[in-house]
């Protein structure tokens, strides 16, 4: 009998609201010494903002990595968009802006 697959559980991410700075538990924290996989809940007290030296009440949960960005409650509205990852979000919104400035220069081949 094979035993089943252990699941790990995805952690969230939290910003540090003063600077903009992101600990992902995936990573750690190389300046404080904190090995990759420790969630934001056990970090030492003491902990601070690698950036900017804020404490741990200034940084807010922002969710898991990959996972679509804003209230769950509006998911469903948007065309579809609401459910896109910031990074397809920013693939969409770039690669339309690329798409236009190529048409734009394509009107100076009009004779």
């Amino acid at each position: 009998m094979s035993e089943p697959a252990v699941e790990t559980p995805v952690l969230d991410r939290y910003e540090c609201r003063a600077c903009g700075y992101v600990y992902e538990p995936e990573k750690g924290d190389d300046k404080h010494d904190i090995a990759s996989g420790i969630p934001f809940a056990e970090l030492p007290i003491n902990w601070r903002c690698p950036v900017c030296s804020a404490k741990k009440t200034a940084f807010a949960n922002i969710g898991p990595a990959g996972t679509a960005s804003g209230f769950k409650e509006n998911l469903g509205y948007g065309l579809g968009v609401n459910n896109l990852t910031p990074t397809q979000k920013n693939i969409l919104i770039f690669g339309a802006l690329a798409l236009g400035f190529l048409f734009f220069i394509s009107l100076y081949g009009l004779q």
